[in-house]
């Protein structure tokens, strides 16, 4: 079974790229997913986010405003570092065991994680290849607008990744995801067909 990353910056096509993945009938473990239930009343990351952002990041249930963590990380790189050294090694040990699951269940062409950081998190040394989506800043500027973000916070966002050329670097495969969704779709799929031609040979 091939181990395989995705990965690109915020707002690129990384789940509409994991969604075709699914349909083409490949698993896909989303890094943020983890990362979220990592940080849920009673989990590992809990209590440690809590001490060291400080209980105004939490709601009166106790739960963690991601919103109001976000505002914090995403302002200082400092404290943007902080949250991944909580998170990330946790987050690292649970993608090697969901491959580990998938391998021993019989998975036998592909899976997949998805996450913005692969490469930011030295996860790629892990990985049997790293697909990289992309599309232009002006489209990912647009993309955060569209989901409420203003173009100040878009813009922090966007400063606070590596950027994509640098990702790049490191891609084994490459999604275009500047054009419409027929046109994603089909460079998924043929995606699909290397990876099956590669690990049935």
């Amino acid at each position: 079974m091939l181990k395989m990353g995705l990965t690109g910056g915020i707002a690129s096509g990384k789940s509409a790229v994991a969604a075709l993945l699914r349909e083409t009938g490949f698993f896909v473990l989303e890094a943020d997913t983890v990362a979220h239930k990592l940080m849920e009343p009673g989990q590992p990351a809990h209590d440690e986010v809590l001490r060291e952002f400080g209980a105004a990041v939490a709601d009166a249930n106790g739960k963690i405003d991601r919103g109001k963590l976000g505002a914090i990380v995403f302002a200082d790189a400092e404290k943007l570092a902080k949250l991944n050294a909580i998170l990330h090694p946790r987050v690292k040990e649970l993608m090697l065991r969901q491959f580990e699951e998938w391998e021993r269940s019989g998975v036998r062409d592909a899976a997949f994680v998805e996450a913005a950081l692969l490469v930011e998190a030295s996860f790629t040394q892990h990985l049997d290849g790293l697909v990289v989506v992309w599309c232009s800043p002006e489209q990912q500027l647009e993309r955060l607008r569209d989901r409420g973000m203003s173009e100040a916070e878009a813009r922090r966002r966007l400063a606070a990744q590596l950027p994509v050329e640098e990702k790049i670097k490191h891609a084994t495969e490459i999604i275009d995801c500047s054009g419409s969704l027929e046109q994603t779709r089909s460079q998924v799929q043929a995606l699909a067909a290397r990876i099956r031609k590669r690990t049935s040979s």
